[in-house]
């Protein structure tokens, strides 16, 4: 019979926060492990220490490096791989002996702790069990005496370690924030909280539930004076405005602010407008499907507000309440706003009886089938009209009368939404509508991620068109029949 390890959360550093099975656990086991540095000290080991018994046998894993520098040939990630292989193997020798094995970690296992990576060498040969423990960002939160979140509110755990532009970017998409992982991170963590607008509500916790347990304001924090075992937290905002005194003067309806509907462009920020860039850099608010949200970029004291893709009236509305209350508010969209997008969804809302007062000014995008055109040249040269093939919002009876319509003037057709996971059959159908007016030979551009990294812009036929090479995220142009393609160009005459 094999052993069984045992990764046991200790907690967050008090032993009286430890579970009872936990400490059972503990003072059961034939073997104790746990992790330390050179000097041989283990913090895991002294919350565990008042259930250790006589005559266990302990097992000292210790960390060829920490923060120091390394000769191994494979830097840092090197000496710690091995390290790790060579402990996963002094385990084994004991599990294969059929000796139970605790492996302590502060906090929990599975929350940023070093049990894992035995876990994942050893769980395949042998029994492998978790016993959770209390995190640092729960004690965090009780110490300081503040929820963490609140019905609807949206909590995120982040590692320090990310660059200080991601960080200050999922600080300002989330509601509340626990940040890890501090010490030498610590300088960029405060300045990605600054970035987002929300360093002035960051508190810092040290060692939560310690004897030496220490909280600030983030934004006060002698960064020397940081240590590993700490975290950056950013608590519940509507426990907060309920504390807080509330403003003498509430804004007047009568004096609302701007929605401003911006057009990004079909990628990066090369495809920005000047004009789009300055609207959104003005404004207070950035209101969006969250993909289009990541692409603004960060400005100290902006708030951002991420949402999913189908609900284009809900995000609407929510542009026009804060607007209500005198904010500026950008609502953005990829391509051209008015094109399949957000302007018509946030005039339907102001039409509806929303945002009193708001001033609405639509700021136009370079278009995705301006994009595609660009890739081969210009088939959109002469007359042409834009498609959507997507039935999500109207039936397909209507679509495929559009289609034939457009067909038989002999317009080039740009189509928008040609397929998805669900959608699987439209794209053959359209073609065949098309088919009745247009030669197999005309030209086809299939254009996927224009701009971004994954950009394929491929020239086909209507009659070799293959609706299984095409997903969402392309766009594709038929050509009329006066089309032409040589050479990978692809051009509609002007006819003078």
């Amino acid at each position: 019979m094999t052993g069984t390890l045992y990764g046991v959360g200790l907690g967050p550093g008090d032993p009286e926060l430890m579970t009872v099975k936990a400490a059972r656990l503990i003072s059961e086991a034939s073997v104790i492990a746990y992790h330390c540095a050179r000097h041989g000290r283990s913090i895991a080991r002294s919350v565990a220490e008042p259930y250790l018994r006589d005559g266990q046998i302990e097992e000292k894993l210790v960390y060829p490096v920490t923060t120091e520098t390394t000769d191994h040939p494979g830097g840092y990630e090197g000496a710690i791989a091995d390290f790790y292989e060579l402990s996963a193997k002094r385990l084994a020798e004991h599990l294969d002996a059929g000796r139970d094995v605790v492996l302590l970690c502060e906090g929990d296992p599975f929350f940023y702790g070093s049990y894992m990576y035995m876990h994942e060498r050893l769980s395949g040969r042998f029994d492998a069990v978790v016993v959770p423990g209390v995190t640092s960002v729960s004690a965090a939160s009780s110490v300081l005496g503040r929820p963490l979140v609140q019905r609807d509110e949206v909590l995120t755990v982040l590692p320090g370690t990310l660059p200080a532009p991601e960080l200050a970017r999922r600080l300002a998409d989330t509601d509340a924030a626990a940040v890890l992982k501090l010490g030498r991170t610590f300088g960029s963590v405060r300045e990605a909280f600054e970035e987002a607008g929300k360093l002035d509500d960051a508190i810092f916790v040290e060692r939560a539930t310690w004897g030496q347990q220490r909280i600030e304001p983030l934004a006060e924090v002698d960064p020397a004076s940081v240590p590993y075992f700490s975290l950056a937290l950013l608590p519940s905002p509507a426990y907060a405005s309920r504390v807080s005194p509330a403003p003498a003067e509430s804004p007047s309806p009568a004096a609302g602010g701007e929605v401003v509907v911006v057009g990004l462009g079909p990628a990066g920020p090369e495809w920005l407008t000047p004009e789009a860039a300055a609207e959104l850099s003005a404004a207070e608010h950035i209101v969006g499907y969250g993909p289009y949200v990541a692409r603004v970029p960060q400005k100290a004291g902006q708030q951002r507000h991420a949402s999913g893709n189908r609900v284009e009236a809900d995000r609407a509305r929510e542009a026009l309440s804060l607007a209500v209350s005198g904010a500026r508010v950008a609502v953005v969209s990829s391509g051209d706003p008015g094109v399949f997008a957000m302007a018509s969804a946030v005039l339907e809302q102001v039409s509806s009886g929303h945002g009193a007062g708001v001033r609405v000014r639509i700021v136009p995008g370079v278009t995705a089938a301006q994009a595609a055109a660009s890739r081969v040249g210009a088939p959109l040269g002469h007359d042409y009209c834009v498609l959507s093939l997507s039935d999500r919002l109207k039936p397909w009876e209507i679509i495929e009368k559009r289609l034939d319509a457009a067909g038989a003037a002999d317009l080039v057709l740009a189509l928008y939404n040609p397929a998805s996971r669900s959608r699987t059959t439209q794209l053959a159908s359209a073609r065949d509508v098309l088919l009745r007016h247009r030669a197999p030979e005309t030209p086809v551009v299939v254009a996927r991620d224009v701009g971004g990294p994954e950009e394929d812009i491929r020239v086909t036929t209507l009659g070799d068109l293959d609706p299984s090479t095409v997903d969402m995220r392309c766009l594709l142009i038929v050509g009329s029949s006066k089309t032409r393609a040589e050479d990978g160009v692809v051009w509609t005459p002007r006819s003078y």
